[in-house]
Protein backbone atom coordinates (compact mmCIF):
# COMPACT_ATOMS: atom_id res chain seq x y z
CA UNK A 1 0.00 0.00 0.00
CA UNK A 2 1.44 3.37 -0.98
CA UNK A 3 1.70 6.32 1.38
CA UNK A 4 -0.83 8.08 -0.79
CA UNK A 5 -3.34 5.27 -0.21
CA UNK A 6 -2.73 5.36 3.55
CA UNK A 7 -3.72 9.01 3.61
CA UNK A 8 -7.05 8.46 1.82
CA UNK A 9 -8.93 8.53 5.11
CA UNK A 10 -8.09 12.21 5.60
CA UNK A 11 -7.37 14.79 2.98
CA UNK A 12 -6.03 18.05 4.36
CA UNK A 13 -8.39 20.86 3.28
CA UNK A 14 -7.33 23.39 0.67
CA UNK A 15 -5.58 26.43 2.09
CA UNK A 16 -8.53 28.69 1.21
CA UNK A 17 -10.84 26.42 3.21
CA UNK A 18 -8.44 26.55 6.17
CA UNK A 19 -8.54 30.35 6.18
CA UNK A 20 -12.35 30.33 6.06
CA UNK A 21 -12.42 27.94 9.04
CA UNK A 22 -10.07 30.17 11.05
CA UNK A 23 -12.20 33.18 10.16
CA UNK A 24 -15.25 31.32 11.46
CA UNK A 25 -13.34 30.61 14.67
CA UNK A 26 -12.72 34.35 15.06
CA UNK A 27 -16.45 35.00 14.64
CA UNK A 28 -17.21 32.48 17.41
CA UNK A 29 -14.58 34.07 19.66
CA UNK A 30 -16.14 37.49 19.05
CA UNK A 31 -19.30 36.18 20.74
CA UNK A 32 -17.36 34.82 23.74
CA UNK A 33 -14.49 37.26 24.39
CA UNK A 34 -15.61 40.74 25.54
CA UNK A 35 -14.49 43.64 23.39
CA UNK A 36 -11.92 45.98 24.89
CA UNK A 37 -9.42 48.67 23.95
CA UNK A 38 -6.18 50.09 25.25
CA UNK A 39 -5.59 53.77 24.76
CA UNK A 40 -3.33 54.43 21.77
CA UNK A 41 -0.69 57.17 21.78
CA UNK A 42 1.84 58.15 19.13
CA UNK A 43 5.48 58.34 20.21
CA UNK A 44 6.60 61.84 19.11
CA UNK A 45 10.20 60.67 18.55
CA UNK A 46 9.57 57.53 16.46
CA UNK A 47 6.09 58.23 15.12
CA UNK A 48 5.09 54.68 16.13
CA UNK A 49 1.65 54.21 17.64
CA UNK A 50 1.92 52.47 21.02
CA UNK A 51 -0.47 51.13 23.62
CA UNK A 52 -0.88 53.01 26.88
CA UNK A 53 -0.99 50.00 29.18
CA UNK A 54 -2.32 52.10 32.06
CA UNK A 55 -5.61 52.81 30.28
CA UNK A 56 -7.82 49.87 29.27
CA UNK A 57 -11.59 49.82 28.96
CA UNK A 58 -14.09 47.17 28.01
CA UNK A 59 -16.39 48.51 25.32
CA UNK A 60 -19.67 47.57 23.70
CA UNK A 61 -19.17 45.84 20.39
CA UNK A 62 -20.67 48.47 18.13
CA UNK A 63 -19.65 46.80 14.89
CA UNK A 64 -20.36 43.08 15.25
CA UNK A 65 -19.13 40.87 12.41
CA UNK A 66 -22.00 40.46 9.98
CA UNK A 67 -22.55 38.15 7.03
CA UNK A 68 -21.23 40.63 4.47
CA UNK A 69 -18.40 41.70 6.80
CA UNK A 70 -17.17 38.11 6.85
CA UNK A 71 -16.86 37.83 3.08
CA UNK A 72 -15.80 41.44 2.58
CA UNK A 73 -12.80 40.67 4.78
CA UNK A 74 -11.48 38.44 1.98
CA UNK A 75 -11.45 41.40 -0.41
CA UNK A 76 -10.01 43.76 2.18
CA UNK A 77 -7.33 41.23 3.11
CA UNK A 78 -6.11 41.06 -0.49
CA UNK A 79 -6.15 44.86 -0.76
CA UNK A 80 -4.23 45.34 2.49
CA UNK A 81 -1.67 42.74 1.36
CA UNK A 82 -1.18 44.42 -2.00
CA UNK A 83 2.38 45.55 -1.26
CA UNK A 84 3.58 41.99 -0.65
CA UNK A 85 1.45 40.52 -3.45
CA UNK A 86 2.67 43.00 -6.07
CA UNK A 87 6.30 42.43 -5.11
CA UNK A 88 5.86 38.67 -5.50
CA UNK A 89 4.06 39.09 -8.84
CA UNK A 90 6.88 41.27 -10.15
CA UNK A 91 9.47 38.80 -8.89
CA UNK A 92 7.66 35.83 -10.42
CA UNK A 93 7.33 37.64 -13.76
CA UNK A 94 11.01 38.58 -13.89
CA UNK A 95 12.21 35.13 -12.83
CA UNK A 96 10.00 33.51 -15.48
CA UNK A 97 11.84 35.53 -18.12
CA UNK A 98 15.10 34.18 -16.74
CA UNK A 99 13.71 30.64 -16.64
CA UNK A 100 12.31 30.69 -20.19
CA UNK A 101 15.55 32.08 -21.59
CA UNK A 102 17.33 28.89 -20.52
CA UNK A 103 19.74 30.75 -18.24
CA UNK A 104 18.50 28.99 -15.10
CA UNK A 105 18.74 25.54 -16.68
CA UNK A 106 22.23 26.28 -18.00
CA UNK A 107 23.37 27.56 -14.61
CA UNK A 108 21.94 24.55 -12.77
CA UNK A 109 23.60 22.11 -15.19
CA UNK A 110 26.92 23.85 -14.63
CA UNK A 111 26.46 23.84 -10.84
CA UNK A 112 25.51 20.16 -10.80
CA UNK A 113 28.70 19.25 -12.64
CA UNK A 114 30.75 21.24 -10.14
CA UNK A 115 28.75 19.82 -7.20
CA UNK A 116 29.37 16.17 -8.06
CA UNK A 117 30.45 14.52 -4.80
CA UNK A 118 29.82 17.74 -2.84
CA UNK A 119 26.04 17.46 -2.49
CA UNK A 120 25.98 17.87 1.30
CA UNK A 121 28.15 20.98 1.06
CA UNK A 122 25.78 22.49 -1.50
CA UNK A 123 22.81 21.88 0.81
CA UNK A 124 24.68 23.49 3.71
CA UNK A 125 25.64 26.52 1.58
CA UNK A 126 22.07 27.00 0.30
CA UNK A 127 20.64 26.68 3.83
CA UNK A 128 23.14 29.26 5.10
CA UNK A 129 22.41 31.68 2.24
CA UNK A 130 18.67 31.53 2.96
CA UNK A 131 19.37 31.90 6.69
CA UNK A 132 21.28 35.09 5.97
CA UNK A 133 18.39 36.33 3.84
CA UNK A 134 16.00 35.59 6.69
CA UNK A 135 18.10 37.26 9.38
CA UNK A 136 18.08 40.56 7.46
CA UNK A 137 14.28 40.45 7.26
CA UNK A 138 13.68 38.63 3.98
CA UNK A 139 10.49 36.77 4.85
CA UNK A 140 8.22 36.93 1.82
CA UNK A 141 11.10 38.56 -0.06
CA UNK A 142 12.99 35.26 -0.10
CA UNK A 143 10.08 33.21 -1.46
CA UNK A 144 10.77 33.79 -5.20
CA UNK A 145 14.20 32.19 -4.80
CA UNK A 146 12.89 28.96 -3.24
CA UNK A 147 12.02 27.20 -6.54
CA UNK A 148 15.50 28.02 -7.88
CA UNK A 149 17.20 26.41 -4.88
CA UNK A 150 14.83 23.46 -5.08
CA UNK A 151 15.80 22.82 -8.69
CA UNK A 152 19.43 22.52 -7.62
CA UNK A 153 18.75 20.16 -4.68
CA UNK A 154 16.37 17.95 -6.67
CA UNK A 155 18.86 17.93 -9.53
CA UNK A 156 21.37 16.37 -7.12
CA UNK A 157 18.98 13.45 -6.61
CA UNK A 158 17.12 14.44 -3.43
CA UNK A 159 13.35 14.49 -2.96
CA UNK A 160 11.08 17.52 -3.04
CA UNK A 161 10.79 17.76 0.76
CA UNK A 162 14.58 17.93 1.19
CA UNK A 163 14.72 20.61 -1.49
CA UNK A 164 11.92 22.67 0.06
CA UNK A 165 13.32 22.33 3.59
CA UNK A 166 16.80 23.48 2.55
CA UNK A 167 15.54 26.88 1.49
CA UNK A 168 12.44 27.38 3.65
CA UNK A 169 14.04 26.30 6.91
CA UNK A 170 16.93 28.62 6.11
CA UNK A 171 14.48 31.53 5.95
CA UNK A 172 12.76 30.29 9.12
CA UNK A 173 15.84 30.10 11.33
CA UNK A 174 17.28 33.31 9.92
CA UNK A 175 14.07 35.27 10.41
CA UNK A 176 13.75 33.91 13.95
CA UNK A 177 17.30 34.81 14.99
CA UNK A 178 16.66 38.23 13.43
CA UNK A 179 20.15 39.65 13.80
CA UNK A 180 19.23 42.69 11.70
CA UNK A 181 15.56 41.97 11.05
CA UNK A 182 13.75 45.29 11.36
CA UNK A 183 10.26 43.72 11.23
CA UNK A 184 10.73 41.91 14.55
CA UNK A 185 13.99 42.94 16.22
CA UNK A 186 14.00 46.55 15.05
CA UNK A 187 10.35 47.33 15.78
CA UNK A 188 10.38 45.53 19.15
CA UNK A 189 13.56 47.27 20.31
CA UNK A 190 12.27 50.70 19.26
CA UNK A 191 9.05 50.14 21.24
CA UNK A 192 10.86 49.31 24.50
CA UNK A 193 13.55 51.95 24.03
CA UNK A 194 16.56 49.78 23.18
CA UNK A 195 19.21 50.69 20.57
CA UNK A 196 18.23 49.20 17.21
CA UNK A 197 19.96 45.84 16.54
CA UNK A 198 21.58 45.78 19.98
CA UNK A 199 22.38 42.33 21.36
CA UNK A 200 23.74 41.41 17.93
CA UNK A 201 26.35 38.93 19.17
CA UNK A 202 23.76 36.86 21.04
CA UNK A 203 21.52 36.72 17.97
CA UNK A 204 24.36 35.64 15.70
CA UNK A 205 25.33 32.86 18.13
CA UNK A 206 21.67 31.79 18.21
CA UNK A 207 21.59 31.72 14.42
CA UNK A 208 24.69 29.50 14.27
CA UNK A 209 23.08 27.07 16.75
CA UNK A 210 19.85 27.01 14.74
CA UNK A 211 21.78 26.35 11.51
CA UNK A 212 23.70 23.46 13.11
CA UNK A 213 20.52 21.78 14.37
CA UNK A 214 18.66 22.29 11.12
CA UNK A 215 21.40 21.03 8.79
CA UNK A 216 21.82 17.85 10.86
CA UNK A 217 18.06 17.20 10.75
CA UNK A 218 17.77 17.83 7.01
CA UNK A 219 20.83 15.77 6.10
CA UNK A 220 19.64 12.82 8.21
CA UNK A 221 16.37 12.80 6.29
CA UNK A 222 18.13 13.41 2.95
CA UNK A 223 20.60 10.56 3.45
CA UNK A 224 17.85 8.19 4.60
CA UNK A 225 15.57 8.87 1.66
CA UNK A 226 18.34 8.88 -0.92
CA UNK A 227 19.47 5.46 0.31
CA UNK A 228 15.89 4.15 0.41
CA UNK A 229 13.44 6.31 -1.63
CA UNK A 230 10.45 4.42 -0.21
CA UNK A 231 11.09 6.20 3.10
CA UNK A 232 10.48 9.58 1.51
CA UNK A 233 7.38 11.46 2.65
CA UNK A 234 6.61 11.92 -1.05
CA UNK A 235 7.76 8.42 -1.99
CA UNK A 236 5.47 7.94 -5.01
CA UNK A 237 6.57 11.16 -6.65
CA UNK A 238 10.22 10.62 -5.71
CA UNK A 239 10.34 7.10 -7.15
CA UNK A 240 8.71 8.31 -10.35
CA UNK A 241 11.19 11.18 -10.55
CA UNK A 242 14.16 8.82 -10.12
CA UNK A 243 12.76 6.43 -12.73
CA UNK A 244 12.27 9.25 -15.21
CA UNK A 245 15.81 10.46 -14.55
CA UNK A 246 17.19 7.06 -15.58
CA UNK A 247 15.60 7.15 -19.02
CA UNK A 248 15.44 10.88 -19.69
CA UNK A 249 17.85 12.45 -22.13
CA UNK A 250 18.68 16.08 -21.61
CA UNK A 251 20.03 18.49 -24.14
CA UNK A 252 22.30 20.63 -22.00
CA UNK A 253 21.80 24.35 -22.40
CA UNK A 254 25.01 26.19 -23.36
CA UNK A 255 26.20 28.45 -20.55
CA UNK A 256 26.81 31.51 -22.70
CA UNK A 257 28.17 34.84 -21.52
CA UNK A 258 24.77 36.59 -21.76
CA UNK A 259 23.30 33.86 -19.56
CA UNK A 260 26.16 34.17 -17.08
CA UNK A 261 25.62 37.93 -16.91
CA UNK A 262 21.87 37.38 -16.45
CA UNK A 263 22.51 35.11 -13.45
CA UNK A 264 25.05 37.53 -12.03
CA UNK A 265 22.32 40.13 -12.35
CA UNK A 266 20.11 37.91 -10.18
CA UNK A 267 22.83 37.86 -7.52
CA UNK A 268 23.01 41.66 -7.79
CA UNK A 269 19.23 41.82 -7.27
CA UNK A 270 19.55 39.79 -4.07
CA UNK A 271 22.50 41.77 -2.72
CA UNK A 272 21.05 45.12 -3.76
CA UNK A 273 17.67 44.31 -2.19
CA UNK A 274 19.35 43.33 1.07
CA UNK A 275 21.44 46.51 1.13
CA UNK A 276 18.43 48.66 0.30
CA UNK A 277 16.31 47.05 3.02
CA UNK A 278 18.97 47.47 5.71
CA UNK A 279 20.71 50.72 4.78
CA UNK A 280 18.16 52.66 2.75
CA UNK A 281 14.93 51.64 4.44
CA UNK A 282 13.43 50.10 1.32
CA UNK A 283 10.01 48.53 1.51
CA UNK A 284 7.96 46.44 -0.90
CA UNK A 285 7.54 49.21 -3.54
CA UNK A 286 11.30 49.54 -3.93
CA UNK A 287 11.78 45.76 -4.04
CA UNK A 288 9.11 45.57 -6.75
CA UNK A 289 10.99 48.26 -8.65
CA UNK A 290 14.20 46.22 -8.43
CA UNK A 291 12.49 43.26 -10.13
CA UNK A 292 11.00 45.52 -12.79
CA UNK A 293 14.48 46.91 -13.51
CA UNK A 294 15.86 43.37 -13.60
CA UNK A 295 13.21 42.36 -16.15
CA UNK A 296 14.26 45.25 -18.42
CA UNK A 297 17.90 44.26 -17.89
CA UNK A 298 17.11 40.69 -19.02
CA UNK A 299 15.38 41.92 -22.17
CA UNK A 300 18.51 43.88 -23.07
CA UNK A 301 21.24 41.42 -22.08
CA UNK A 302 19.47 38.34 -23.49
CA UNK A 303 18.22 40.19 -26.58
CA UNK A 304 14.61 39.22 -25.98
CA UNK A 305 11.72 40.57 -28.02
CA UNK A 306 10.19 43.32 -25.83
CA UNK A 307 6.62 42.38 -26.77
CA UNK A 308 7.17 38.64 -26.19
CA UNK A 309 8.99 39.40 -22.95
CA UNK A 310 6.07 41.54 -21.77
CA UNK A 311 3.65 38.69 -22.49
CA UNK A 312 5.93 36.18 -20.72
CA UNK A 313 6.23 38.53 -17.73
CA UNK A 314 2.44 38.40 -17.41
CA UNK A 315 2.45 34.60 -17.70
CA UNK A 316 5.10 34.34 -15.00
CA UNK A 317 3.18 36.64 -12.70
CA UNK A 318 -0.06 34.74 -13.30
CA UNK A 319 1.50 31.51 -12.01
CA UNK A 320 1.58 33.14 -8.57
CA UNK A 321 -2.08 34.24 -8.51
CA UNK A 322 -3.42 31.36 -6.33
CA UNK A 323 -0.59 32.00 -3.90
CA UNK A 324 -1.24 35.75 -3.92
CA UNK A 325 -4.86 35.15 -2.94
CA UNK A 326 -3.72 32.94 -0.05
CA UNK A 327 -1.58 35.79 1.29
CA UNK A 328 -4.57 38.13 1.17
CA UNK A 329 -6.90 35.63 2.80
CA UNK A 330 -4.42 35.22 5.65
CA UNK A 331 -4.73 38.97 6.35
CA UNK A 332 -8.53 38.57 6.53
CA UNK A 333 -8.19 36.81 9.89
CA UNK A 334 -6.53 39.88 11.42
CA UNK A 335 -9.17 42.16 9.88
CA UNK A 336 -11.99 40.27 11.60
CA UNK A 337 -10.16 40.21 14.95
CA UNK A 338 -9.65 43.96 14.75
CA UNK A 339 -13.33 44.53 13.92
CA UNK A 340 -14.39 42.37 16.87
CA UNK A 341 -12.02 44.34 19.17
CA UNK A 342 -10.92 41.21 21.02
CA UNK A 343 -7.15 41.48 20.55
CA UNK A 344 -6.63 44.04 23.31
CA UNK A 345 -8.96 42.09 25.61
CA UNK A 346 -6.84 38.95 25.22
CA UNK A 347 -3.63 40.88 25.88
CA UNK A 348 -5.14 42.60 28.94
CA UNK A 349 -6.20 39.23 30.41
CA UNK A 350 -2.70 37.89 29.84
CA UNK A 351 -1.12 40.85 31.62
CA UNK A 352 -3.33 40.29 34.66
CA UNK A 353 -2.56 36.58 34.70
CA UNK A 354 1.22 37.04 34.74
CA UNK A 355 1.52 39.84 37.28
CA UNK A 356 2.46 37.58 40.22
CA UNK A 357 4.48 34.85 38.52
CA UNK A 358 8.24 34.20 38.62
CA UNK A 359 10.55 35.26 35.83
CA UNK A 360 11.17 31.83 34.21
CA UNK A 361 7.47 30.92 34.36
CA UNK A 362 6.61 34.29 32.87
CA UNK A 363 9.16 33.82 30.08
CA UNK A 364 7.76 30.37 29.29
CA UNK A 365 4.14 31.53 29.28
CA UNK A 366 4.94 34.57 27.15
CA UNK A 367 6.89 32.37 24.74
CA UNK A 368 3.85 30.11 24.34
CA UNK A 369 1.52 33.09 24.03
CA UNK A 370 3.54 34.61 21.18
CA UNK A 371 3.59 31.21 19.44
CA UNK A 372 -0.19 30.85 19.82
CA UNK A 373 -0.90 34.50 18.96
CA UNK A 374 1.06 34.08 15.74
CA UNK A 375 -1.65 31.72 14.52
CA UNK A 376 -4.03 34.67 14.30
CA UNK A 377 -1.69 37.65 13.80
CA UNK A 378 1.13 36.56 11.50
CA UNK A 379 2.58 40.01 10.85
CA UNK A 380 5.82 40.31 12.84
CA UNK A 381 5.76 44.10 13.12
CA UNK A 382 1.98 44.22 13.67
CA UNK A 383 2.16 41.70 16.49
CA UNK A 384 5.08 43.57 18.04
CA UNK A 385 2.97 46.73 18.21
CA UNK A 386 0.30 44.76 20.09
CA UNK A 387 2.39 42.62 22.45
CA UNK A 388 5.61 44.52 23.17
CA UNK A 389 3.86 47.42 24.99
CA UNK A 390 2.58 44.75 27.41
CA UNK A 391 5.69 42.58 27.56
CA UNK A 392 7.96 45.56 28.19
CA UNK A 393 6.24 46.76 31.40
CA UNK A 394 5.78 43.15 32.58
CA UNK A 395 9.52 42.69 32.29
CA UNK A 396 10.18 45.76 34.40
CA UNK A 397 7.77 44.57 37.10
CA UNK A 398 9.30 41.08 37.23
CA UNK A 399 12.94 42.06 36.87
CA UNK A 400 13.30 40.76 33.30
CA UNK A 401 15.29 43.18 31.17
CA UNK A 402 13.90 44.51 27.92
CA UNK A 403 16.43 42.79 25.66
CA UNK A 404 15.31 39.40 26.95
CA UNK A 405 11.69 40.33 26.31
CA UNK A 406 12.58 41.18 22.71
CA UNK A 407 14.28 37.79 22.34
CA UNK A 408 11.17 36.05 23.72
CA UNK A 409 9.08 37.86 21.14
CA UNK A 410 11.46 37.09 18.25
CA UNK A 411 11.83 33.40 19.01
CA UNK A 412 8.12 32.95 19.64
CA UNK A 413 7.20 34.72 16.43
CA UNK A 414 9.71 33.41 13.92
CA UNK A 415 9.51 29.64 13.59
CA UNK A 416 5.73 29.33 13.40
CA UNK A 417 5.63 31.67 10.40
CA UNK A 418 6.79 28.54 8.59
CA UNK A 419 4.45 26.11 10.36
CA UNK A 420 1.02 27.65 11.00
CA UNK A 421 -1.42 27.22 8.08
CA UNK A 422 -2.56 30.83 8.56
CA UNK A 423 0.84 32.10 7.38
CA UNK A 424 0.37 33.59 3.93
CA UNK A 425 4.11 33.47 3.33
CA UNK A 426 4.30 29.73 4.04
CA UNK A 427 1.29 29.03 1.84
CA UNK A 428 2.89 31.10 -0.92
CA UNK A 429 6.09 29.07 -0.68
CA UNK A 430 4.21 25.76 -0.64
CA UNK A 431 2.12 26.79 -3.64
CA UNK A 432 5.12 27.89 -5.70
CA UNK A 433 6.99 24.69 -4.81
CA UNK A 434 4.13 22.21 -5.31
CA UNK A 435 4.51 20.90 -1.75
CA UNK A 436 1.48 19.64 0.19
CA UNK A 437 0.99 21.30 3.59
CA UNK A 438 0.33 17.97 5.33
CA UNK A 439 3.59 16.59 3.93
CA UNK A 440 5.46 19.65 5.16
CA UNK A 441 4.05 19.29 8.68
CA UNK A 442 4.91 15.60 8.70
CA UNK A 443 8.53 16.42 7.90
CA UNK A 444 9.00 19.55 9.97
CA UNK A 445 7.03 19.21 13.22
CA UNK A 446 9.80 17.40 15.10
CA UNK A 447 12.38 19.90 13.88
CA UNK A 448 10.22 22.81 15.00
CA UNK A 449 9.74 21.16 18.41
CA UNK A 450 13.52 20.83 18.80
CA UNK A 451 14.14 24.40 17.65
CA UNK A 452 11.51 25.81 20.02
CA UNK A 453 13.02 23.84 22.91
CA UNK A 454 16.52 25.14 22.13
CA UNK A 455 15.13 28.64 21.64
CA UNK A 456 13.63 28.64 25.13
CA UNK A 457 16.90 27.41 26.63
CA UNK A 458 18.60 30.36 24.91
CA UNK A 459 15.96 32.68 26.37
CA UNK A 460 16.66 31.39 29.88
CA UNK A 461 20.41 31.77 29.31
CA UNK A 462 19.82 35.35 28.13
CA UNK A 463 17.91 36.02 31.35
CA UNK A 464 20.56 34.57 33.64
CA UNK A 465 23.51 36.29 31.92
CA UNK A 466 21.59 39.57 32.04
CA UNK A 467 21.64 40.10 28.27
CA UNK A 468 21.83 43.83 27.92
CA UNK A 469 21.46 46.46 25.25
CA UNK A 470 25.02 46.16 23.96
Amino acid sequence: MSKKDKRKGFNFPHVYIMFLLVMLLVVVLSWIVPSGQYERVVDPETGIEQLNTDVFNYVDQENAIGFMDFFSALHNGVVQSADIIVMLLFASGALYLLEKSGAIAAGIHKLLRVAAGKEKLIIFVLLTVFAIMGTIGFGEGGIPFIPLAMAVVMGMGYDRITAFATSTMGLAIGFTAGAVNFYTTGVSQSIVGLPIYSGLTFRIISLVIFIAITIVYILRYANKTKADPTKSIVADEYLAHLEDAKTATYEEEPFTWPRKIALLGLVAVLVGSAYGAIQLGWGMPQLSAVYAIYAVFLVIILRLSPSEAAADFGIGASRLLPTALAIGFARSVMILMTQAEIIDSAVHALAGLLNNTGSVVTLFVLFLVVIFFNFFVVSGSGKALILMPIMGPLGKILGINQQVMVVVYQFGDGFTNYLWPTSGGLMAALGMSNVNYADWVKFSWKLFMILHFIAFILIVIAQYIGLGPS
